[in-house]
């Protein structure tokens, strides 16, 4: 495994990475709340689109390729026999990250039952798993803020491209940036690797990995 410190300062901000060049008129753009959000939902006027909320923008999810959903499948699977009874593993969901922010990692692990959450999405996780490969450099920059500031310990992208898997851990507060990671390790198919919440338990990325 190869830990770096990752270095913050000049990522681009939401606007810049999903529209290019086009990020000054973005940056105009009405920023929705959550309320707002949901309430477009129940009205039907996502048509059945894949989005989520992200600092107040209404961001299109990328389509969900055959890799992209084993890769889901078998780490959800492979996460909900480590975690145990005392976790549920969400899929897809969403996480209440504030006023602004309603991410839906692809996985999540969550401490309490199931039932806990029915009147309301979980604000928190002990670890959020995104599986990436055209959405890398998002993932690792704006979802990454996010889930830190959000108080999530541990964040790992499954990167489809370079058949690893990163993890991101040591949340510390940034004076410009709010809550980041500060430390980021690279963790190879043929390597192991153990979550924070479990550090009894190995797992290896190639059972990840489609």
């Amino acid at each position: 495994m190869q830990t770096v410190n990752v270095e913050y300062r000049d990522i681009p901000h939401v606007g810049q990475l999903m529209y290019g060049d086009r990020s000054e008129t973005a940056s105009l753009q009405k920023k929705w709340t959550s309320d707002e959000y949901y309430r477009l939902g129940e009205l039907g006027f996502f048509n059945g689109e894949r989005v989520e909320l992200i600092e107040g923008e209404i961001i299109e999810m990328a389509p969900l390729g055959s890799p992209h959903v084993t890769g889901l499948e078998l780490t959800a699977e492979l996460l909900r026999s480590v975690f145990g009874k005392d976790f549920h593993v969400r899929t897809q969901a969403p996480i209440d990250a504030g006023d602004t922010s309603q991410p839906e990692p692809d996985v999540a692990v969550i401490a309490g039952q199931i039932r806990d959450f029915s009147a309301a999405h979980p604000k928190t996780a002990v670890l959020v798993v995104e599986v990436s490969q055209s959405t890398l450099p998002f993932d690792r920059t704006v979802k990454s803020r996010l889930y830190a500031r959000t108080g999530i310990e541990e964040y790992w992208i499954l990167n489809l491209k370079d058949r690893c898997l990163e993890v991101y851990r040591n949340r510390v507060e940034d004076p410009v940036l709010g809550f980041v990671y500060s430390e980021q390790t690279i963790v190879g198919e043929s390597q192991s690797i153990s979550s924070l919440s479990k550090p009894e338990c190995e797992i290896d990325v190639s059972d990840m990995l489609p």
